[in-house]
């Protein structure tokens, strides 16, 4: 190897080593886990299922329009085909009792050219009738088989439409119903509330009468164990602010260790300021009427409304508003 030769050589094995002891790239940093969703507000609910449902009977109405369209078609089809089988058949009945009449047969049983050419324009014409009356049935018979089977396909339109719009309702109900209704929160609520794990019940499945037997994790009274059970579905649920549940003298469920009030703040009590706070009363109220039956709610009082199983959002108008908090009270 000659010197300029050794010299390329050795240029080439020090890029070699270069490349090999190059620290490798390092790894493209793994993309961020998407952001979890918000549950959709009821409002967002209602909107898509009303929309969706507002589309399927849209479609119906057209379905039903077009239904109307092809029978008045069918109708006439079939009508044509009815006029027309008759005289088809005249011919076939015809030909069946003198039999057929072959163009060869015609027209060499021709005694002279002029018989032979009245025939040959008389056999075109039969032909040609024959032939015009078959093509019209035929026509006429597809036609009604073609609007027929339209009108078949707009009729499984219509009751894919009508299934559709039946499980939009369903599920528009479904969603007022999980959350006790659109009357107060407006549908500025979860549309999806947590569901909450079932407290105790008798072997007859009734809620037992429970008394003020457990350390109130809130003050220093003591509330009821299906209280206790309730308060801790609620703050497992993620709502963590400020509450209050024995509080002693008065009437009702306070004093008996059976109520709770949740603020809309970490500390104290005062009226919903702003968006978050009213979203927070409303949340709350929603997953305790979801899970009434669960935990064993006796009635809600939120926002100047109160909430029983029995007869759903009904205004109130006690000593207080309640707008600064969300009242539970227990069976």
């Amino acid at each position: 190897m000659t010197a300029s030769g050794r010299r390329w050589f050795a240029a080439v094995l020090a890029v070699l080593a270069a490349l090999l002891f190059v620290t490798p790239a390092s790894a493209a940093p793994s993309p961020k886990p998407p952001a979890e969703e918000e549950a959709p507000l009821l409002s967002d609910v209602l909107a898509v299922t009303g929309k969706q449902y507002v589309q399927a009977r849209t479609a119906l109405e057209k379905s039903r329009k077009a239904q109307l369209r092809l029978a008045l078609e069918v109708d006439a089809a079939q009508a044509r085909v009815d006029v027309l089988k008759p005289q088809v058949g005249e011919v076939a009945a015809e030909a069946y009792r003198t039999g057929r009449l072959t163009p060869a047969a015609a027209l060499l049983n021709s005694l002279s050219p002029e018989i032979f050419l009245d025939r040959a324009v008389a056999l075109e014409q039969w032909n040609e009738v024959n032939a015009e009356r078959l093509r019209a049935l035929t026509e006429a018979t597809e036609r009604a088989a073609s609007a027929k089977a339209a009108m078949d396909a707009e009729v499984a339109t219509a009751a894919k439409a009508q299934a559709v719009m039946a499980k939009q309702k369903r599920e528009a109900e479904k969603a007022l119903a999980l959350v006790g209704g659109f009357k107060l929160t407006g549908g500025f609520v979860s549309a999806y509330s947590p569901t909450a794990r079932p407290a105790p019940r008798g072997p007859d499945g009734q809620f037992k009468d429970e008394s003020c037997s457990v350390d109130d994790p809130t003050t220093g009274g003591c509330i009821t164990p299906r209280t206790l059970h309730a308060y801790q579905e609620v703050k497992r649920a993620g709502f963590d602010r400020f509450v209050g549940c024995f509080r002693s003298g008065g009437p009702f469920e306070h004093p008996k260790g059976r109520a709770c009030d949740w603020s809309l703040r970490d500390s104290g009590f005062a009226t919903a300021a702003n968006r978050d706070q009213k979203m927070y009363g409303n949340n709350l109220a929603a997953f305790l009427i979801r899970n009434a039956d669960r935990l064993g709610i006796l009635y809600v009082i939120w926002y100047r409304q109160i909430w029983f199983p029995a007869t759903g959002w009904k205004s109130y108008s006690g000593a207080s508003d309640h707008t600064d908090h969300v009242h539970m009270s227990m069976l």
